[in-house]
């Protein structure tokens, strides 16, 4: 069996202990792919999922095991919690070992770019246009995942490729879209504040890979519609990547992406 490996892979939004988790897509990704170092982004365990009622099958705890295996044998491993790990941000300053704990980490890649890796939910006062959008937002959101949870069953059934139901619906609410645009501005920013090159972010489910303001702005995605996860190449390129019934699927490149975003400065300079 092949192994590709990564210098770095960054993951978000697991949300181990829901039943969305698409925890046999985490588990055969694994198989197939290793890393030097991995970021989790955040939203690893799903505490909120957990005080509401108790699931945790044994494929969740084997993802946990597989993770602190790694970390004992050489593999980096850097834990950002989320608003739904929240709880374990309070262990911030604990010495955990093989595991290190951060509110956010700046990772240097293979060509000396910094990029600052943080969650995302600080954000959320620039993004949510009001309580009772949010409240409407969250509990739509819950009933698209659970139509999505049937739909992927049905589809299993008839040997059909995993497709997002509610990432379809999402990309068709202008809502949304305003969402995800002021998200990512609000990361930029960011990033810019940070004096960083680029920023990767995880809480809005939304797997991303562009230049915007000569910033690389990326954001993970999750495993709980979209199945996607950032990865740096051993020549320092940072790749968005789907990992569907068979392989990781290229999305986007940066070096391209880079590429794109000079041409374009190029032509703005010229007029």
């Amino acid at each position: 069996m092949n192994i590709n490996t990564y210098r770095t892979l960054w993951l978000s939004d697991l949300h181990l202990g829901n039943r969305d988790c698409k925890i046999d897509y985490l588990l055969n990704f694994f198989e197939h792919n290793q890393a030097e170092t991995i970021i989790l982004v955040g939203d690893i365990i799903d505490l909120w999922s957990q005080k509401n009622r108790s699931y945790w099958p044994q494929s969740h705890h084997a993802l946990l095991n597989l993770l602190i295996d790694k970390a004992h044998h050489g593999c980096k491993i850097i834990y950002i919690p989320g608003n739904h790990d929240e709880k374990i941000r309070d262990f911030l300053h604990y010495d955990f070992g093989h595991i290190q704990l951060e509110r956010q980490y700046i990772h240097t890649t293979a060509t000396g770019k910094k990029i600052l890796a943080l969650h995302g939910d600080e954000f959320d006062d620039l993004v949510t246009i009001n309580r009772f959008h949010s409240y409407l937002g969250d509990k739509g959101y819950d009933f698209l995942l659970f139509l999505n949870r049937w739909l992927h069953h049905i589809r299993r059934k008839l040997n059909k490729p995993y497709w997002s139901l509610a990432t379809y619906l999402k990309q068709r609410v202008d809502k949304a879209h305003q969402a995800i645009a002021r998200f990512r501005q609000a990361a930029i920013d960011n990033a810019k504040d940070s004096q960083v090159d680029g920023i990767i972010c995880g809480h809005i489910h939304q797997p991303d890979l562009q230049y915007c303001d000569d910033i690389l702005y990326a954001n993970c995605g999750d495993w709980v519609e979209n199945c996607t996860l950032l990865t740096e190449t051993h020549d320092g390129a940072i790749q968005l990547r789907h990992w569907t019934d068979t392989h990781c699927e290229l999305i986007a490149d940066s070096r391209n992406l880079f590429n794109q975003n000079k041409k374009q400065s190029l032509k703005k300079n010229v007029a």
